[in-house]
């Protein structure tokens, strides 16, 4: 496989980075997985230096698991695989940071995570996390479908399920729109007792601060309330025509991957889930291979 054609001396370090969370994962050929870390959100679309942040502190954490000094940073060649750098300016601001790695390549997070659900072959990739995006990677083309960012894009993510209860809860405590028992839930989760708590509470909150509040819409929905439900069909509907129109390419495999990836299942085509196959290894893994690939380039 890719990982064993490299510098059987040289140490990696994949980083997977989107809106919610930061992972990454020490790697030798010789010995493969040496350490992993976690750090906070990592999509420049939210903040570069948090994003940043959450680079050094999920790297730092990595290093120290798999054991070694945390200067061994100017040693390692990272791979980067970024929510919100398929934004070209994104991108130029990650490219001109100073890092202290020995070398570092940028790509976006779907490109790393399709690389590493398919081990480097062909295939395509949906991400249902804090965002949501499909990419797909055959015979040398690359196609990527939404990615837009929150809140003009990522329908069906964790932060548009987040949205849209709020929204909806809004409306139901202001008597405009249908009842709903999102609004006792919204209501009880901030601890406030009207509309106007609730829009408090989540004025200036990034996608991640919405993409906590799904869990609740999908139990909701799974319940019977008809907004909820309304809600969840909606999201599933986008990813299912994100899901067929990615198949038009004619991918080998098909995965899913992140936060909704499962619970989402249960609402998608029949057909597209009978497509969908387990990722064979994670978005960090896929960022360690994009590393070793660019470096023999």
């Amino acid at each position: 496989m890719v990982a064993s054609s490299a510098n059987k001396e040289q140490i990696f370090i994949g980083i997977d980075g989107g809106g919610t969370k930061c992972r990454a994962t020490v790697f030798s050929s010789q010995n493969g997985v040496l350490g992993t870390g976690l750090g906070g959100p990592a999509n420049p679309l939210h903040g570069l230096d948090r994003t940043l942040e959450s680079i050094m502190v999920s790297t730092q954490l990595a290093i120290q698991d798999a054991g070694l000094n945390l200067d061994k940073v100017n040693d390692v060649v990272a791979g980067l695989g970024l929510a919100g750098v398929n934004l070209p300016g994104l991108y130029q601001q990650i490219q001109d940071w100073h890092h202290p790695f020995k070398k570092m390549f940028l790509t976006t997070d779907l490109h790393t995570a399709c690389i590493g659900a398919h081990e480097g072959q062909d295939g395509a990739v949906i991400i249902t996390g804090t965002g949501s995006c499909g990419f797909s990677f055959v015979n040398g083309q690359s196609t990527i479908l939404g990615g837009h960012g929150f809140a003009q894009g990522d329908k069906g993510s964790g932060a548009w399920l987040g949205l849209e209860a709020v929204k909806s809860a809004l409306l139901s405590l202001d008597g405009l729109g249908p009842k709903t028992s999102l609004a006792d839930i919204l209501l009880a989760h901030f601890k406030v007792t009207d509309a106007m708590g609730i829009a408090e509470a989540m004025a200036g909150k990034p996608s991640s601060s919405y993409a906590q509040l799904a869990r609740p819409v999908l139990v909701e929905a799974k319940k019977g309330d008809e907004v909820a439900l309304a809600i969840v069909k909606d999201g599933a509907r986008y990813i299912s025509d994100l899901a067929n129109k990615l198949l038009q390419n004619n991918p080998p495999r098909l995965s899913m991957i992140g936060g909704l990836a499962e619970p989402l299942q249960e609402w998608l085509d029949k057909d597209v889930v009978a497509n969908v196959k387990p990722a064979m290894q994670p978005p960090e893994m896929g960022a360690v291979y994009f590393a070793q690939n660019s470096i023999k380039g």
